[in-house]
């Protein structure tokens, strides 16, 4: 792997816990605006945008593109942001309860992820994919970090362990309970070297943010007679976790509607499940599904085993698509279905039964955890999960540090 030291864009002293913002994509609109007011400096003005335009404006249109070039040229021009005047590398821990995960905040190279060496295991879809080209393109940088694992080794450890036993420049907790603490790494060129011995790398949250900086990278390069390999846009902006150390949590399911009765949806189940009215609300273990409807939760497990040499077919998320989803329900592509929203397990199995109870939902799926090893194996035979498959926490802030593609 080839990571390299950055000029990073970084909160002023005091300043970082204004700044850092939850990401785009786990915020709507109004609950980006309820997070962000009366904070001028968070970060959420340049990553949601739009919650600084008209109500009704479309979230793809310039107006978002350009206000958010304009709030990150704010807070650089302000001195709320400030720049590195050397390249550096960073520690970046999250601790979320008794868990605690350290993450190397690094750019990586476009040309591994062209060849495989970044490994994916989702698809992206195209409109997010074009979105955030738009975003990257338009601002000049990388404002949100793609989430990667890797398997860690002894070197990288070692320095991991020295740079905690520094003085950090951040250390706050955020709203939500987690704390956030950044360090500096003194000699970067160390670890640099470290990682040329490593072969791969996943993403685990980030598709569509590594497949924009991929391509917007392909497009500065095609322009760029001159190119040599070196520039700043030939390398995305990224925090390296060590797999051992993350935390997968359920992704879950909500359905709207059935198509029929639901005594014919339950017949249709049987045909392929055991189907056990047991009041279990969270799978004990990988094959289970546990299901809510008509206030009770049920426990699925499949009536035949799955064949173990598909890493794809054998995940738990993939059974509920192929014997439920589709062939039940009509949900052939989750990604276009409007019948269909998922449910990330950070939020338990409560916001499942409100789902149902209220009526907004029909019946709930409650899953077990995808596992990095499950992760690992799928991306390592180029194979794609379902979407939505893995729910990582704690969740990267944005704002701590920012790669300008200059």
């Amino acid at each position: 792997m080839r990571i390299k030291a950055f000029r990073a864009w970084r909160p002023a002293e005091g300043k970082a816990e204004t700044v850092a913002s939850v990401p785009y994509d786990v915020v709507d609109k109004q609950q980006a605006a309820a997070l962000a007011a009366g904070n001028p400096d968070s970060f959420l003005h340049v990553v949601r945008a739009e919650i600084d335009l008209p109500e009704g404006t479309d979230i793809y249109s310039d107006a978002v593109y350009a206000k958010a070039k304009e709030n990150l040229e704010r807070l650089m021009n302000d001195g709320i942001l400030i720049r590195e005047t050397e390249p550096a590398l960073y520690l970046y821990s999250q601790q979320m309860g008794d868990h605690i995960q350290f993450g190397i905040v690094a750019s990586c190279a476009v040309q591994d992820y062209e060849e495989g060496k970044i490994k994916i295991h989702e698809k992206t879809r195209r409109v997010k994919e074009e979105d955030r080209i738009r975003y990257v393109d338009t601002q000049n940088a990388n404002t949100g970090p793609v989430f990667l694992a890797f398997r860690d080794t002894d070197e990288v450890n070692a320095m991991v362990e020295a740079a905690k036993a520094t003085e950090p420049l951040y250390k706050f907790t955020a709203p939500d309970g987690v704390g956030h603490t950044v360090w500096k790494f003194e000699d970067p060129a160390a670890m640099e070297t470290a990682f040329e011995a490593i072969p791969a790398t996943y993403v685990a949250d980030g598709h569509h943010r590594s497949a924009s900086a991929a391509k917007v990278g392909k497009l500065r390069r095609e322009a760029n007679p001159a190119h040599t390999g070196d520039e700043p846009y030939n390398f995305f902006l990224a925090v390296l976790f060590p797999s051992k150390q993350l935390k997968i949590l359920a992704y879950n399911r909500v359905v709207l509607s059935l198509p029929g009765s639901e005594e014919a949806f339950f017949q249709a189940l049987e045909e392929k499940f055991q189907v056990l009215e047991e009041g279990v609300s969270k799978p004990r273990k990988s094959g289970e599904i546990c299901m809510y409807i008509g206030g009770k939760w049920h426990t699925l497990t499949p009536r035949t085993m799955l064949d173990a040499a598909d890493p794809v077919a054998a995940l738990d998320v993939s059974i509920l698509q192929n014997d439920v989803l589709s062939p039940i329900l009509g949900i052939d592509d989750p990604r276009e279905s409007n019948n269909i929203d998922f449910v990330g397990g950070i939020k338990g199995t409560d916001a499942l039964e409100e789902w149902v109870d209220s009526g907004r939902a029909a019946v709930a799926f409650s899953m077990y955890p995808t596992s990095m090893d499950q992760l690992f194996s799928v991306a390592d035979a180029g194979m794609l999960m379902p979407p939505k498959s893995t729910w990582f926490e704690p969740k990267l802030r944005s704002g701590l540090l920012v790669n300008t593609l200059d």
